[in-house]
């Protein structure tokens, strides 16, 4: 049985300003892979926040069915929010630890739900390091993001 990984990504040019986000869905058989998906897509006024958190969730949201998966972020904030912070936003009523409306809610709303359709096992990954597949959904992210950027 192939093992399913997404590794995921956001751009912004501009923090806000146009931004992107990139999927790299692979199934891997051993170190070989047997399968793969690339989406992407865009805005013309985010965060780059927004564009991390919206790779995960599409990568998530593109299973027809429950799955096995790991998901593979550069984004401390993706990864962090979702296998820690989330619990006590959702105990609070979505309010961070200053009593404050928790940002981005309706896409950490999303992305809890995708997460809980699917058995997923999130990693962290250093960003712009040479990682092969981390730099291939930076370039997917970079490339959802370019329909947005003034000519």
């Amino acid at each position: 049985m192939p093992k399913l990984f997404a590794y995921t990504d956001g751009a912004c040019s501009g923090n806000p300003g146009p931004g992107g986000w990139g999927a790299l869905m692979q199934a891997m058989d051993g170190d070989k892979v047997v399968k793969e998906r690339e989406l992407k897509g865009g805005e013309a006024n985010t965060t780059n926040n927004r564009m991390e958190l919206l790779a995960a969730i599409n990568a998530l949201e593109a299973l027809e069915r429950d799955t096995e998966i790991t998901v593979v972020t550069d984004s401390n904030y993706v990864k962090n929010g979702i296998t820690g912070w989330i619990f006590g936003w959702k105990k609070n009523g979505w309010k961070n630890a200053a009593k404050k409306p928790v940002k981005n809610v309706e896409l950490w709303q999303r992305l809890d739900e995708a997460n809980a359709r699917h058995r997923v096992t999130w990693e962290w990954v250093k960003g712009h390091a040479g990682h092969p597949e981390n730099e291939r959904a930076d370039a997917l992210a970079r490339a959802g993001m370019a329909p947005f950027k003034p000519k």
